[in-house]
């Protein structure tokens, strides 16, 4: 069965959109398509106040996404928390689609990884801010042939980073070409990193001046696909180690420099 298909065993979607306005309705609606779940309309039921809609409704599903402003979702949520291994996902997205922010249970209940499911559908940016993901200073750019397997994504990884830790990554970042690449899929879910999927048009607007590649122009239409996906994936990251090759897939390594700030 599939994601979007997907119910729990009361026969709720697994993921509640809650829209707090109208003006939603198109991000909705194609939040919907892209990862299933059931949209919330609180302004049809009349003279019930939409944060006890929203408490009525919150256990309902194991995670919601509310299209809302961070505070109308944090005066929703006052006194629903109750334990993170039982609390639904909650991740705020703007009306804009531009920040997905996982807002709680972003650990055991799954936020960290449905704000980067969020933003890849809509192109938005995840934002995580747990401790564990917040202290990882490294983001990998991966660019591979299609069908490359999962072992040989590993191998190029392992090699790229030579004596870094794998369990320095904070998450991956690919072209949108790449979203649904079975043995990238399976690399990042072995070792639980978040895949970021970054649009053609993102990349292309991202000044660059790393070496083109032929092969890529012919095939993606981009002068380069790894280099420039880190980096954009860590603003104000430095390339670490650049554009490395091996068997069909290319990693580049850029390091976050929070900590010289």
């Amino acid at each position: 069965m599939s994601e979007a298909a997907a119910v729990s065993d009361k026969g709720t979607a697994p993921l509640g959109i809650w829209l707090v306005r109208p003006e939603g309705e198109a991000l909705a609606e194609a939040l919907q398509a892209r990862l299933g779940g059931e949209i919330h309309r609180p302004w049809r039921q009349a003279g019930v106040a939409q944060k006890a809609q929203f408490a009525a409704a919150y256990r309902r599903h194991a995670q919601w996404v509310m299209l809302a402003a961070s505070g109308i979702a944090v005066r929703f949520l006052d006194g629903l928390a109750r334990d993170k291994h039982s609390d639904p996902a909650v991740v705020v997205l703007d009306e804009a689609g531009r920040f997905a922010v996982a807002l709680l249970a972003g650990h055991e209940g799954g936020a960290n990884q449905l704000a980067y499911r969020v933003a890849n559908a809509v192109g938005a940016a995840p934002v995580v801010t747990t401790a564990t993901e917040a202290l990882k200073p490294l983001v990998l750019g991966i660019g591979c042939r299609k069908g490359v397997p999962a072992e040989r994504i590993e191998a190029a990884v392992r090699h790229a980073l030579g004596a870094l830790e794998l369990e320095q990554v904070r998450e991956v970042a690919t072209v949108d070409l790449k979203a649904n690449e079975p043995g990238l899929i399976e690399f990042c879910r072995r070792h639980g990193l978040p895949l970021r999927v970054l649009a053609r048009a993102t990349l292309a607007a991202r000044p660059w001046v790393g070496q083109p590649s032929d092969w890529v122009r012919q095939n993606v239409g981009l002068d380069g696909v790894c280099e420039p996906c880190a980096l954009v994936a860590s603003p104000r990251g430095q390339l670490l180690i650049p554009k490395t090759s091996l068997d069909g897939v290319a990693v580049a390594v850029v390091q976050d420099k929070w900590m010289e700030l």
